[in-house]
């Protein structure tokens, strides 16, 4: 049972590994943003759009993992700010598409160099941010398949 005292160490946890990771990664990227004027939440939003422009509000929620009640007042605030525009579906009042402006398409490569930049200061090989992608995937595919259960 001694194996069980050592595993329940807050330091021998994987979820709080991960969560620290997390925690930590939001910090280097909310530093990066910050001349931008966006948050993290919001760079991955622009991610999304930038890979698919015009995406429902359900759509980039559903890319995201995020709610509408969480989206919804994040993208009204990148509307504000001048990165995306909101349009209502004529034919379906409850559809939202999010459009980038021409604001995210100009700073698009200003903010990808600025994060690259910041990522390399971490000493993040290629190699190793790929082998790191690979097991986070496993893990991801496997935590999916077991809350879907």
């Amino acid at each position: 049972m001694s194996y069980l005292k050592d595993f329940l160490t807050l330091e021998n946890q994987l979820c709080f590994a991960v969560y620290d990771a997390g925690s930590q990664f939001t910090k280097l990227y909310t530093k990066a943003l910050e001349s931008f004027g966006l948050t993290y939440p919001q760079y991955l939003a622009l991610l999304a759009l930038w890979e698919k422009d015009g995406l429902t509000l359900k759509e980039l929620g559903k890319r995201l993992n995020l709610g509408t009640g969480t989206l919804t007042p994040m993208i009204k605030r990148m509307e504000a700010n001048g990165w995306v525009k909101r349009e209502r579906s004529t034919e379906d009042e409850r559809k939202v598409s999010i459009t980038l402006l021409p604001k995210a398409i100009e700073q698009k490569e200003e903010i990808v160099q600025k994060i690259a930049a910041e990522l390399k200061l971490c000493n993040i090989e290629y190699e190793e941010y790929e082998q790191l992608m690979k097991q986070l995937s496993v893990l991801r595919g496997k935590l999916n398949t077991y809350n879907r259960s």
